[in-house]
């Protein structure tokens, strides 16, 4: 999928928790409902088969509980893109990214391999660490081959991995450091690579196990150095491995720019005339060490933003030089929802893990914290269709993007108000349902005889925070409905009388 991902080391987030973020868009030209499921053990298949392929596999018979977001209109498969298991481990994908035809022609894509509807069925309910994710994956990817290439997190309480597919059935994967951010556009990201601990001790990258001797066989090590590849401990990834489009510069690089000019305003210089970066840079860095700690308030803004404060915004008043709606933005009309998992340290394992949800496009929608420990999520976040209504979140969210977006001027502080208020009122909710919790299940808390009444304290809690979304979308769509209503076309000032 077109996506936009984010993902935050533990020592650079405000509160210490891993954070993992990323839009799923449709293609051009297409919308997918979207929802958000709980998915028990008893639920998940033993005998998978792709939709989109003819890859099918037995699985385990002892999966985790686990949340997922799949696409509410089932006929090109489960497609679950987020989740978090009961294990405390959370999967996102995919980002689909791009490589070059020396690559793809030394290893081609693999027509009836797995892929994006795949990836989170068969490998989030039977990890219990964000590095077993990336060893069953690559496990997979190894013996199956894949069909396209993509980008794939991993999170744990302590940890979040990053796994890129190279070719069809090769892979390197990087642990993002405790105190930086990583940002990922739609092409390979990682920079830079160390194969002597990828072979060794696995610190802080792992590979296919064949990747050296395959890039040698096929002469894509593209370096001027002459040190043995198998001894290279800082090996430039992206000029052997990525991609080098024109078509990168306007889709891909733009969306990194700006993120990382929001987190580190100071660290270059991204604007003037001799700028160290620029939108069209394919030089940026992978991962960079904030110049604040990052909020998850902070993730939502990056993942909703349109170029804001630069010439290149879709909704500027004045086109300045024909920047405007230059590049592609990172908030687009066709995004599906986005997803936090955030993995706070601290706190009981039972309510450490929540995901954050937000459906359509994030420039117009609102950020909202469920507990993923339940066996069942609120109906407004877990039921839709193919049809629009304002009975779920994802279709009143698309609906007020819709007539937003048309009447901008009039609309826009609607949508913030919305969103500051909204985002207020979660916050709260989940401070004072942390508190309850460990007041009423303190001395419990790892017991298993209390495990039902712990999960049904926490969906009673899901339900008023679905409850408080569905009562502040309905009001601003009120809003919205008439100021946009308010400036149609056919509008005239006289009455009747």
């Amino acid at each position: 999928m077109p996506c936009t991902t984010i993902l935050v080391g533990k020592k650079a987030s405000a509160d210490g928790s891993t954070l993992m973020a990323r839009n799923e868009d449709s293609g051009a030209g297409h919308f997918m409902p979207k929802k958000c499921i709980i998915v028990r053990p008893e639920d998940q298949p033993v005998e998978y088969k792709s939709v989109l392929s003819k890859f099918s596999v037995t699985l385990p018979a002892n999966p985790l509980m686990y949340s997922a977001c799949p696409n509410a209109v089932p006929d090109e498969g489960i497609w679950g893109e987020a989740g978090i298991n009961a294990a405390g481990v959370a999967m996102s994908e995919t980002e689909t990214i791009t490589s070059n035809a020396r690559v793809l022609g030394a290893d081609p894509l693999v027509k009836d391999g797995i892929g994006e509807e795949d990836l989170l069925t068969i490998v989030l309910p039977y990890i219990h660490s964000a590095r077993e994710g990336v060893q069953r994956l690559g496990s997979f990817l190894e013996k199956y081959g894949t069909y396209e290439m993509n980008g794939i997190g991993f999170q744990d309480v302590n940890e979040i991995w990053w796994f890129e597919s190279v070719g069809g059935h090769h892979w390197i994967a990087k642990r993002v450091p405790d105190d930086a951010y990583v940002v990922g556009p739609n092409q390979l990201g990682i920079d830079r690579f160390d194969f002597v601990d990828a072979g060794g001790e696995q610190t802080s990258h792992m590979c296919s196990a064949d990747l050296v001797s395959w890039i040698e066989a096929n002469h894509l090590n593209l370096s001027m150095r002459e040190e043995a590849l198998s001894s290279c401990r800082d090996w430039e990834v992206r000029p052997s491995l990525g991609s080098h489009d024109d078509a990168d510069h306007v889709y891909n690089t733009p969306r990194a720019w700006f993120m990382e000019r929001c987190l580190n305003p100071h660290a270059a210089d991204w604007d003037g005339d001799d700028r160290q970066f620029s939108p069209e840079s394919d030089t940026l860095p992978w991962s960079m060490v904030p110049e604040h700690k990052i909020s998850v308030e902070d993730v939502k803004y990056l993942l909703s933003s349109h170029y804001q404060g630069t010439p290149y915004d879709p909704y500027a008043k004045t086109d300045i030089d024909g920047k405007r709606g230059k590049y592609r933005s990172i908030g687009v009309n066709r995004t599906n929802f986005l997803a936090c998992t955030q993995i706070r340290p601290g706190l009981p394992k039972e309510i450490a893990s929540v995901q954050w949800l937000a459906f359509a496009s994030n420039v117009f929608n609102a950020f909202i914290p469920f507990y993923t420990n339940v066996t069942d999520t609120p109906a407004y976040i877990r039921d839709g269709g193919p049809d629009a209504t304002t009975e779920n979140f994802y279709w009143e969210n698309r609906i007020i993007g819709a007539l937003a977006d048309a009447h901008w001027a009039s609309c826009a502080n609607l949508i913030e108000r919305y969103q500051n208020s909204t985002g207020a009122k979660a916050r709260q909710m989940l401070r004072e349902t942390d508190e309850a919790f460990e007041k009423k299940f303190g001395g419990t808390s790892g017991q298993k005889d209390s495990e039902k009444k712990i999960r049904k304290f926490l969906m009673k809690r899901n339900e008023q925070m679905a409850d408080m979304a569905r009562k502040e979308t309905q009001d601003v769509l009120n809003k919205v409905l008439f100021a946009a209503s308010s400036g149609m076309k056919n509008q005239y000032s006289r009455s009747d009388a």
